[in-house]
């Protein structure tokens, strides 16, 4: 794992700075989420990962996408306050807090996400549960 600022970031092939620490990825997500770009959002999950934008209703794909445009399109900043993350191997459950809030929105949560190490060494979204045990 890096411990310097300058090193924990990496150049992903297309202009995202994903990241070799865990700990930072609930971060790296927050900087895509705040270009309101989909697809540098998209870049922060493996292909087959799953968002559930609602609880008890989990999306992958171009529903994962279109869920993630409808966060980006309430057109306000995330911030996102890691609580833990629990690291074995290449398998990494992050504890996050967040809060989309401005304007006339609020909405936040803590979300229970798994992250995975790839290949590569950069960490990945597989499961981004943004509300966490929220009831359906």
């Amino acid at each position: 794992m890096a411990t310097g600022m300058a090193s924990e970031f990496t150049s992903h092939p297309d202009s995202l700075a994903l990241t070799d620490d865990p700990g930072h990825h609930p971060a790296v997500f927050a900087r895509a989420f705040n270009t309101g770009d989909v697809a540098a959002v998209e870049r922060v999950y493996e292909p087959g990962a799953i968002l559930v934008p609602t609880p008890g209703s989990p999306v992958t794909g171009a529903a994962r996408a279109a869920a993630n445009r409808r966060f980006l399109d309430l057109g306000v900043p995330i911030d996102v306050r890691l609580r833990h993350a629990y690291v074995v191997d290449d398998l990494a459950l992050l504890i996050v807090d967040w809060t989309i809030d401005g304007r006339d929105t609020r909405v936040g949560g803590t979300a229970t996400d798994v992250a995975r190490r790839g290949t590569d060494g950069l960490w990945r979204y597989v499961i981004d549960n943004p509300f966490g045990t929220a009831a359906p």
